[in-house]
């Protein structure tokens, strides 16, 4: 066993035992993310239950229910988060229930997914939660049973006294030990790793019955007595704004109630980190069903006359600094884009890192090696598209619906809606596709809008056309890598020169930085009112392309395996790196590639087998590819792919090779096919018909996984793995076809 230390103060614990019936809730406020759902136990659920935290109530029966305050997203977070807690709690994982947590930020803080930090963030608290509520449980029987605490075990929700051989599970003691005193947090004795009985098994996804029988999950199963249907109607093109309209026509079809203009931000709003939207003056379409508001909404488009948009500069809190941002006027062109791209990449760009004299190696090379990449703007394509319910009175405002980060938009909606925050109320649903498009919650804002205005419950539902062209994609990038080689072909000096449309993508202290004498990294951006945000590993899904793209065919000018030559360089940051700025450990990096490298029998020939290799770092993981492809009738065909990961602890293996598996399919299908271009400011795609996404038979045949057992606390897990199989995928390609992939997509 081993106490852990915290920085947590006893008072952000909170205590009740105010349910009826008797029981424990043992509240923790600064406990940041856990969820699940009701499992079949095979008995009636209680009606009366103990809350042990702001997580965890437990029954006189001995059912342990986990609140899970995070939104799910797929990522598997709903049962991983339980799983943490359970096992600290030494319950009965068939015993256990896991309810979704409204938005509360009185009892919960990082009460949002993102950049998968959720694990990560909430690893000790959640343990730590676990802990405290068996100690206080161990008490009371101790207590009862006159025995010393010391002497007592707890097992599967059972606590036991050996010299006794008394036994009895935890719902006889939850009401006694709700009256105890919350043990100080700084003495909490945790399991030793070696003690795990529920991390580290596979559990299957809580919501699986729920997914595959079609219940009620998602916010468009969401149904409310007297809720209307409102969809809204876009601007045909960025930069453009609505000029007037004529409703006339509209406001008799059949079913219709109301047909209005709002403006989702107020003209003196100071803008959240998230409050991020390309059009703010919008036509919205109220009505009694979908279908007749998606006719009246189609109808209507061609009553509207639309105007050029001035420029627009909005002030903006990024968590505490303040800014703005401006929005360009104009209709811009992705052939204007990549023209203005490519002169910013021959420029002088900003200086973020300079190690050495890297001009001076590149002037006296012996031998240069010089290549761009270029990635283009990406939709996010959520299957379920945006969507929210609203009901704002003078009284109340319930909102129900699918966000990443409730707890931010609960601000925007206070600040525009002129309702305190104590009266605004947000229930999560499972989010329908995520990744950061559900982050930026504009909808939410414009459903309560039309809710206030209408007087009554309303969702508002975005169409897949909508979704696709309104904005939020993965900015447009380009990157320029030059290398300096002298006459033996050693690499002397290397200058990253990156940015975008409208955002930079470079990670300045990220590897090789810190293995190089000579090492320079600058950026630039072009502003841009097209409105971008976070796509899955943002930034990272194109730098990894890029760089490891550029090692691959550097090493091939070198004459060295690919992997070795990481290897080499990893081996230099090791021992000696250059600087004191490098944002990844160079051994766990090192551990992946040679850990992929063995585990693919790398160096070993295959007939007809292409082999590509890429290794790449982010949200704190580190993660190495291998990939397998074969040409079939001139196409390139994903055989296999073999994944190296060091994410620390695992808590849910299973999981974890399901997530890892679905960024490997995403990637090769976005590297593959993903794109869209624009066109005087209209996007030149809006639905699954014209925009590519990967099919069944172009995913891998298999994906085996390899996890490194390091026993480090938990990283992140889903995103890391979806940068590096762009570039494996494009190092496999050049060896299939002899040609490299320096534009994405590649087919």
């Amino acid at each position: 066993m081993a106490t852990t230390s915290t920085q947590m103060n006893r008072r952000l614990f909170l205590k009740s035992s105010t349910l009826a019936g008797g029981g424990l809730m043992l509240g923790f406020s600064w406990i940041m993310s856990c969820k699940d759902q009701k499992k079949t136990v095979g008995e009636v659920m209680p009606e009366d239950w103990i809350e042990v935290n702001g997580y965890i109530k437990i029954a006189e029966n001995g059912m342990v229910t986990i609140m899970s305050p995070n939104p799910e997203g797929g990522q598997n977070v709903k049962t991983s988060m339980p799983m943490i807690v359970a096992d600290e709690l030494d319950a009965d994982w068939d015993m256990v229930v896991v309810e979704q947590a409204p938005l509360d930020t009185d009892k919960y803080t990082r009460q949002f997914i993102g950049g998968s930090q959720a694990i990560r963030q909430s690893w000790k608290s959640l343990r730590q939660a676990g802990a405290s509520a068996k100690y206080m449980l161990m008490q009371a029987a101790a207590e009862k049973w006159q025995v010393p605490v010391d002497e007592l075990s707890a097992s599967k929700g059972e606590l036991s006294h050996a010299g006794s051989d008394k036994k009895a599970g935890y719902g006889e003691f939850a009401t006694a030990a709700s009256q105890l005193e919350v043990p100080a947090p700084e003495t909490i004795t945790l399991k030793q790793l070696s003690d795990f009985t529920i991390i580290g098994t596979s559990k299957k996804n809580v919501d699986t019955q729920k997914i595959i029988t079609g219940k009620p999950l998602f916010g468009l199963d969401h149904i409310q007595e007297g809720m209307l249907t409102a969809m809204i109607v876009h601007p045909p093109a960025f930069g453009l704004t609505v000029k007037d309209f004529d409703a006339s026509s509209v406001k008799n079809m059949p079913g219709i109630k109301d047909v209005f203009a709002i403006n989702t931000y107020a003209d003196d709003y100071e803008w959240q980190f998230f409050d991020t939207n390309s059009f703010l003056d919008l036509v919205v379409v109220v009505g009694d069903s979908t279908w007749e508001v998606m006719n009246a909404k189609n109808a209507l488009s061609s009553n509207i006359n639309w105007e050029p948009r001035p420029d627009l500069t909005v002030a903006q809190d990024m968590f505490g600094r303040k800014t703005s941002t401006k929005f360009p006027a104009g209709l811009e062109s992705t052939s204007d884009h990549d023209r203005k791209m490519k002169e910013m990449s021959n420029q002088k760009g900003n200086e973020r890192r300079k190690d050495g004299n890297p001009e001076k190696a590149l002037r006296e090379a012996s031998h240069v090696l010089e290549r761009s990449y270029t990635a283009p703007f990406l939709a996010h394509n959520c299957m379920e598209p945006m969507n929210f319910f609203a009901h704002v009175t003078p009284e109340r405002a319930e909102f129900v619906g699918p966000l990443q980060k409730p707890e931010f938009t609960e601000k925007t909606l206070s600040a525009r809606l002129d309702i305190p925050l104590e009266k605004i109320n947000i229930k999560m649903t499972r989010l329908g596709g995520g990744y950061g498009r559900r982050s930026y919650a504009h909808w939410l804002v414009e459903a309560g809008i039309i809710s206030q205005r209408m007087n009554a419950p309303v969702k508002l539902m975005y169409t897949r056309e909508d979704d696709m062209t309104s904005g939020i994609y993965r900015p447009a990038y380009r990157a320029t890598y030059k290398a300096a080689l002298d006459e033996d072909k050693n690499l002397t000096g290397l200058h990253v020169n990156a940015g975008g449309v409208p955002q930079s993508p470079l990670y300045a202290n990220r590897f090789p930085a810190g293995t190089l004498d000579n090492y320079l990294a600058e950026d630039w951006t072009i502003p841009s009112n097209i409105t971008v945000g976070s796509f899955r590993a943002p930034s990272s899904n194109f730098m990894a392309c890029a760089e490891q793209s550029f090692l691959d065919e550097l090493a091939e000018v070198m004459g060295k395996d690919p992997i070795e030559m990481r290897l080499e360089l990893l081996s230099r940051a090791e021992t000696s790196p250059v600087g004191d700025r490098k944002d990844y450990d160079p051994a766990r990096y090192r551990g992946v590639l040679e850990l992929v490298r063995d585990k693919s029998n790398w160096g070993e020939e295959k007939p007809g087998i292409h082999r590509g290799v890429a290794a790449y770092f982010c949200h704190n993981s580190y993660v190495a590819q291998v990939l397998d492809l074969v040409m079939e009738d001139g196409k390139p065909k994903v055989e296999k792919v073999y994944c190296a990961v060091d994410c620390g602890i695992v808590i849910n293996p299973d999981a974890a090779k399901n997530l890892l598996e679905g960024a490997v399919v995403d990637g090769i299908g976005n590297a593959m096919f993903g794109s869209l271009s624009f066109e005087n400011g209209k996007p030149n795609k809006k639905n699954f018909d014209d925009y590519r996404m990967i099919r069944m038979l172009e995913a891998p045949k298999n994906i085996e996984v390899h996890f490194v057992d390091n026993q480090m606390d938990p990283t992140g897990l889903g995103e890391p793995a979806f940068p590096p199989i762009f570039p494996a995928l494009a190092n496999a390609m050049y060896r299939a076809t002899g040609k490299r992939y320096y534009d994405q997509p590649f087919v």
